[in-house]
């Protein structure tokens, strides 16, 4: 969404009879797919260092000594010299016994796990995490404390209160040039680059777009940030509350690789756009579907790719395919890039029944149920926030005409900003990787390609569940990312959760239950849904699906 965000700040500057009044932002809407976003971001496991156990550390020379003249999140990052940079060192501390919104886990257990996540982006991004029952128990743990906190390069506080416990932080966290709370007391005051800032900050979508082609002070920037990392916390997802330290430490400490596709290019999209794609751009200026997914984009955050893909899906139209298809997949305007995250590295299964796993029953486990039920499988539930959550999303898997084609075609429900439920479907090609169980996938969405690694994390011998792990990048627009999907013959969960088998397999994905996102499958009668396979497709190679140890449904 970062990608069209920025398109449509550089469409306003074409000359065109249209109106700017044209693009007044329309509502957002929350919606997500398993599909794929015109832009945004994303993800084996490092060690988790129990605070207790940590060793005083010397003050490492880091950014916090030079606080850049103006930083933002999607402007020019602070540059480090040199080949080896030192580590980021970041404290947080949580509310002991405090609960999250991501399904009431505890605060502590989702820093825990964010630490580990944000060693996925750079092993050198350490996070160490303290609960405010240090302070209660002193001794060696709030002796720890103080000694990390004088070397830490940022202080997350989170779920907070106790004033006396504030008045303690406030004091050991005057040298740490990055400090930000959440959900805790308004007597603490948040700090970025070395300067209070205030908690919460307004401004018009006008005064950005002008910020962003002019320049901002550090004043102005700050803001930019703030706003951003409380837009991203208060979505309440665990990629938010890893990506509001990525943000900081890539403002602030030094560039986040990730995050460089935040960073305006300036007029030099306006003119690839003019001289490239011209009669493209005007052609969805003068269709009302186009026009209003550029509307609607314009009201998302440069960072919300669940609004993004909301507002892409619900007008899609084949202007909106064209645009995309010349503005980012052909000319590359906004000059983005992505890679396929190498992390987490999830191992495949490598037996089904008491035997080796093979390429042919791998894909026979994804055709699953498809010709007992109309549909191979059923998504129960999803990790990533802006592709798994979408309501009654089916799964169809087959073998096309041509030998050793294989396909992937995605079915689901898009709750549209006008309040419409309508169908929507993909067509993924599906090829062979190196190990059986993992596999490449390639997309053309919305005019762009989209490109994935997909891996079967198990399917138990009875077929009423299976975990898929994907990691997908989609180049040209700058987008790359990670996710699940758990599912079943019916969309419900399996019996018992499915027991440790699916708890192993989750842990081998390094996911948490409570970033599973349920999709809503009530009211999801597949009549009007758009299923069905093309004639002379295959299905299963090896499996009976008609073998009696399979589950009716």
């Amino acid at each position: 969404m970062a990608a069209v965000f920025s398109m449509e700040a550089a469409v306003r500057k074409l000359p065109s009879p249209l109106p700017n009044s044209l693009f007044a932002a329309a509502p957002p809407s929350p919606g997500a797919t398993p599909a794929l976003t015109l832009a945004a971001l994303s993800r084996p496991p490092p060690r988790v260092v129990k605070p207790i156990l940590l060793a005083n550390r010397p003050r490492p020379a880091s950014a916090r000594n030079a606080v850049p003249e103006s930083v933002s999140p999607v402007a020019d990052p602070v540059e480090d010299v040199g080949s080896a940079p030192p580590p980021v060192r970041i404290v947080a501390v949580v509310g002991d016994g405090t609960v999250s919104p991501l399904k009431g886990a505890p605060w502590e257990v989702v820093m825990l796990h964010t630490a580990i996540r944000l060693r996925w982006v750079d092993e050198q991004f350490e996070m160490l995490v303290f609960t405010d029952k240090s302070f209660h128990v002193g001794g060696p743990s709030l002796d720890n404390l103080r000694r990390e906190l004088a070397c830490a390069d940022i202080l997350l506080i989170v779920a907070i209160s106790d004033i006396e416990i504030i008045d303690w932080v406030q004091i050991n966290s005057e040298c740490i040039p990055n400090v930000i709370s959440f959900e805790s007391s308004s007597a603490l005051r948040n700090k970025l680059g070395g300067s209070f800032v205030q908690t919460k900050v307004k401004r018009s979508l006008f005064s950005t777009l002008i910020s962003i082609i002019k320049g901002v002070s550090t004043k102005e920037s700050s803001e930019e940030v703030v706003r951003t990392l409380f837009d991203a916390w208060e979505r309440h997802n665990s990629d938010d509350v890893r990506f509001c330290l990525l943000v900081i430490i890539n403002a602030y400490i030094r560039p986040v690789p990730i995050l460089k596709n935040l960073r305006s290019k300036g007029f030099s999209t306006l003119n690839c756009m003019i001289k490239n794609c011209g009669s493209e751009v005007l052609d969805c200026l003068m269709d009302a579907n186009c026009r209003k997914a550029l509307q609607c984009l314009n009201s998302c955050s440069p960072t919300d790719q669940v609004c993004s893909y909301c507002c892409i899906a619900s007008y899609e139209s084949p202007y909106l395919e064209a645009f995309s298809l010349c503005v980012l997949q052909k000319h590359n305007c906004l000059a983005l890039d992505a890679e396929i995250p190498d992390k987490p590295c999830v191992p495949p299964m490598a037996t089904f029944r008491g035997e080796a796993l093979s390429h042919e029953v791998a894909e026979d486990l994804f055709v699953g149920w498809l010709g007992n039920l109309g549909w191979s499988w059923r998504v129960v539930a999803g990790q990533n926030p802006a592709y798994d959550q979408f309501p009654c999303q089916y799964q169809l898997f087959y073998r096309g005409k041509a030998k050793g084609s294989f396909w992937y075609e995605p079915v689901f429900k898009v709750s549209t900003v006008e309040g419409e439920m309508v169908w929507r479907r993909r067509k993924y090609r599906v090829r062979r990787a190196r190990d059986p169980a993992t596999f490449y996938f390639s997309v053309l969405d919305n005019g762009v390609v989209s490109k994935e690694f997909w891996t079967i994390v198990e399917v138990c011998d009875d077929l009423s569940w299976g975990l898929f792990h994907y990691r997908g990048a989609a180049r040209a627009a700058g987008q790359s990312y990670t996710g699940a999907v758990l599912v079943s013959p019916d969309g419900m969960y399996p019996s018992d959760m499915g027991g440790q088998g699916l708890v192993s397999a989750l842990e081998k994905c390094c996911i948490k239950e409570w970033e599973l996102y349920t999709v809503d499958n009530d009211n999801c009668l597949c009549v009007n849904a758009p299923l069905g396979i093309p004639e002379g497709s295959s299905l299963h190679s090896k499996i009976d699906i008609r073998d009696k140890r399979w589950l009716p449904v």
